[in-house]
């Protein structure tokens, strides 16, 4: 059975615009674009849209690629200090001489939408409800359980171990009663690993996942999306191969994308 993000999304979102519609204060989402990465500003479009759907104001902080740090970083804590901005949002990646760590840990936790600054992070680690989850990951457990997929006591592969999906993910699955196994570039037979998984999550961004990997009636969770040889969308896993095998699978396109946009919505319905 197909894991269907677009049409799960779509009732998230709708869930979002009643429940915003009943505010008492209307959020305002700021996205802080610096540079002029294609790819950014289409992101940063997207979310935009979605976000005029659902009710919720957003404004488009456009900065020059050489801007220095210590600019950038004011820019910021003026945007926490404004009571009439409710989230923040900075579209990564960032040019070259901006810190990265730097800019994250200047957002307020109670308006850092992404779920990335160490406050968020640390609560979730010692299972403490952050203000706010990491959109992807936070996706992902809305549509497994949309979908009644039993989290607790499965046996969950993730494969990623980055601070935006990997991390973050393997720690939602052991705050849901999951045992994780978090799997990376250095890890010894990773196919044994995903063959007595019950849930597989792939976020490396290439063909990873094949079907004699893994097992009989398990869930498989794409995150991965880029373009192949011939120039199609696709993920990390060998979709065509695989979901003849699998109970559930998530599509791409289709599949998660959708979920993170619609995840991030509600994480910007929020407003503390």
């Amino acid at each position: 059975m197909l894991l269907d993000g677009k049409k799960v999304s779509l009732e998230i979102l709708d869930d979002v615009k009643e429940r915003v519609s009943k505010m008492n204060v209307t959020p305002h989402l700021a996205v802080i674009l610096v540079g002029d990465n294609p790819a950014s500003e289409i992101y940063v479009r997207n979310k935009k849209l979605a976000a005029e759907k659902v009710g919720i104001m957003s404004s488009i902080i456009k900065l020059d690629a050489n801007i220095k740090e210590e600019e950038l970083l004011h820019k910021i804590k003026e945007l926490n200090n404004n009571p009439n901005i409710t989230g923040i949002l900075v579209q990564l990646p960032l040019p070259g001489h901006i810190d990265k760590n730097k800019v994250i840990t200047t957002i307020s936790p109670k308006k850092d939408v992404d779920g990335f600054t160490p406050e968020n992070v640390g609560k979730l680690s010692i299972g403490i409800e952050p203000y706010f989850y990491p959109a992807t990951p936070q996706g992902i457990i809305m549509l497994l359980k949309k979908y009644n997929i039993k989290i607790e006591g499965a046996d969950v592969v993730v494969i990623g171990r980055s601070t935006i999906v990997g991390k973050p993910m393997a720690q939602m699955f052991i705050n849901n009663n999951a045992t994780v196994t978090l799997c990376h570039s250095y890890t010894k037979d990773l196919e044994d690993k995903i063959k007595t998984a019950d849930i597989v999550v792939s976020a490396v961004g290439k063909k990873i996942v094949r079907c004699k990997m893994v097992k009989k009636n398990s869930v498989i969770i794409d995150v991965g999306i880029f373009r192949d040889s011939n120039g199609k969308l696709t993920g990390d896993v060998d979709f065509d191969l695989v979901e003849p095998t699998v109970k559930y699978i998530s599509p791409v396109p289709g599949g998660v994308g959708p979920m993170t946009i619609a995840s991030l919505m509600y994480n910007a319905s929020k407003v503390y």
